[in-house]
């Protein structure tokens, strides 16, 4: 009979997590790994798969625990509060953890060695797949007539995740809460006014 395992594969996945969000998939080594679980390499493997493996389940884990602010900015009634909902939710987050700010889905890989491909890749689209139920609700919110009729639904969503982006890359430099905040409201200053003559005047419409 094979060994039982001697970890928690749930507290190794959370701690695999951390080093991925702080350093990065490149920058994190087997080393900085099995220090921050307490698992051996081969254990590593036998619970995970490779590296590759274990950041496909830590962004898994990521996205289950701490993004649950898209979901909710979805549910909003407007399209604009949607993204203020969104956009207020990244900052929060990739300001919450002095040990590693910004956000595992853009910071993970911005350009990375041929090895690193496949989770650039991997990380290109789980962002597109959060852009694509963006401009999904932002088309609704046309259709309900609230965006103006000449409103391109996509090159909101678009704008919307560009900021976000931005967002977490500042915050990986340091910049404070304070100053995101204050980049996401001046993003929202130049939202589309909603058309309708009986909500125009409504405030945060």
């Amino acid at each position: 009979m094979g060994r039982h395992r001697e970890f928690c594969v749930d507290a190794a996945l959370d701690a695999a997590l951390c080093v991925f969000w702080r350093k990065g998939y490149e920058g994190a080594s087997y080393a900085d790994l099995t220090e921050a679980t307490g698992v051996e390499r081969p254990a590593l493997y036998s619970a995970f798969g490779n590296k590759e493996a274990l950041f496909r389940r830590a962004l898994a884990r990521y996205h289950e625990r701490y993004l649950g602010y898209l979901p909710e900015a979805l549910q909003q009634p407007t399209a604009r509060q949607v993204a203020e909902h969104f956009l207020r939710g990244a900052v929060a987050l990739n300001t919450r953890f002095p040990d590693h700010r910004g956000c595992l889905a853009v910071n993970g890989v911005l350009a990375g060695s041929d090895e690193a491909e496949p989770i650039r890749q991997a990380l290109i689209d789980y962002r597109a797949a959060g852009e694509v139920l963006l401009r999904e609700r932002f088309e609704r919110a046309k259709a309900e007539g609230e965006l103006p009729e000449g409103t391109d639904a996509a090159t909101l969503a678009a704008f919307v995740m560009a900021v976000s982006h931005g967002i977490a890359v500042q915050a990986k430099a340091g910049f404070p809460r304070e100053a995101l905040e204050a980049v996401a409201e001046q993003a929202l200053a130049g939202w589309p006014a909603d058309p309708r003559p009986d909500r125009a005047a409504a405030p945060g419409s």
